[in-house]
């Protein structure tokens, strides 16, 4: 056996004997290696260009509205509801049962006017005892009388005793106290009987009625099956609004101050009026003080209890003979110029839309729109160049 090391050196692959199949598998797989990352990179490129073309520009929204002019004099704005100064919930000062009701909801009465009686068969049997009974007092204190007067006369002649005299003379002031007792008692009696009649309190209207015919009435609605009240009488004539006005916002209310009052059921409608009383207390658990405003002028639209929103004008405003009718108004930041043409870009199912407007009246940061806006239409407030007709936008939280 040999023990020399073999030459590795003579063994050698000869490339130049393989197929051509296997060149191009080998090639296929460098581009393969190659291909892929580039194709990636391509592939990103297109997807953020197309991104790009489909993302929304965000904006801030505006809202077109109708608001009364006066309201950007107006250095505070609060909300209440229309009370009547003055109401009575009326009610009977006996108890018994309703026998007797003459009106109904929205019926006018007058003062002193009857509305209703409870049964009185009772009282008006006592009121005739008392009568009876006061006319034989009566009738006793006469003859007393009477002998008072005649032995007054016989002591003068000694022809009586003194003993006799005063006799007939106590004999004559218990008659008279007799009858006086009787008389309360009449009167008593008769006040009894009135006590079951309900009058009107004052001139009114009815705004609700609370009782029927047959049930109980008590002053103090003790039991579940009586009721406290009859009907609720208003003077419609006293009307007003009370508006809750934050603590932290009084001191810019005055008495005397001007108002336009606005009712939320005619918000087209607007009303004159001004403070009359700031009431002295606040309520701690809303941090509100409350404000009563007075109406100068109303009409029959104007209810107890409807919402209303006062607007408190600067002290040294004057409203005229007539509030101005509201108008429609947008903030002159939404409105720019392009093409030399006032427009707008109102915001429709994601896309801002160019819009021609035509505006007149400024106020304060707002202006007045004539045509091409609607009520309640979202706009894009300050609209930059980015923003063409058509745009896809997202409106700013």
């Amino acid at each position: 056996m040999s023990t020399q090391n073999p030459d590795l050196s003579s063994l050698r692959i000869d490339n130049s004997k393989r197929s051509p199949a296997a060149h191009r598998g080998r090639n296929s797989r460098r581009l393969f290696s190659v291909g892929i990352p580039a194709l990636l990179i391509i592939a990103g490129v297109a997807a953020a260009i197309i991104a790009a073309g489909n993302s929304a520009v965000k904006v801030k929204a505006a809202t077109v509205a109708l608001q009364s002019p006066a309201a950007y004099d107006a250095v505070l704005t609060a909300s209440g509801y229309v009370i009547a100064e003055t109401e009575a919930a009326v009610t009977s000062k006996a108890t018994g049962i309703l026998v007797y009701l003459g009106v109904g909801a929205g019926d006018k009465v007058t003062k002193g006017e009857i509305i209703a009686r409870l049964e009185d068969n009772d009282v008006k049997a006592q009121l005739a005892e008392a009568k009876a009974n006061l006319e034989l007092n009566n009738a006793a204190f006469a003859d007393a009388k009477w002998n008072y007067e005649r032995d007054k006369k016989l002591l003068k002649t000694e022809s009586i005793t003194e003993s006799a005299y005063e006799t007939a003379e106590a004999q004559y002031m218990k008659a008279k106290a007799s009858v006086d007792v009787a008389k309360a008692n009449v009167q008593a009696t008769q006040v009894a009987v009135e006590n079951t009649i309900i009058r009107a309190p004052f001139n009114g209207t009815v705004l609700t009625k609370n009782a029927n015919v047959g049930e109980i009435v008590a002053p103090m609605a003790g039991s579940i099956m009586a009721r406290g009240t009859v009907a609720t009488i208003a003077d419609l004539s006293s009307l007003e609004v009370e508006p809750d006005v934050s603590e932290s916002n009084i001191g810019q209310v005055s008495p005397g101050q001007p108002c336009i009052i606005t009712l939320d059921a005619y918000p087209d409608v607007q009303y004159r009026g001004y403070v009359s009383k700031i009431i002295p207390t606040a309520d701690r658990a809303k941090g509100t003080v409350t404000v009563k405003v007075k109406f100068t002028k109303y009409d029959s639209r104007v209810l107890p209890e409807m919402s209303a929103k006062v607007l408190f004008l600067a002290a040294n405003k004057s409203l005229g003979d007539k509030p101005a009718a509201r108008v429609l108004v947008v903030p002159s930041s939404a409105v720019v110029t392009r093409d030399g043409n006032q427009v707008a870009f109102r915001i429709v199912n994601g896309r801002a839309l160019e819009t021609r407007v035509s505006v007149g009246q400024s106020f304060s940061s707002y202006v007045q729109v004539k045509s091409g806006l609607s009520d309640d239409e979202q706009v894009v407030d300050s609209p930059s160049r980015q923003i063409k007709d058509g745009t896809k936008v997202s409106v700013k939280e």
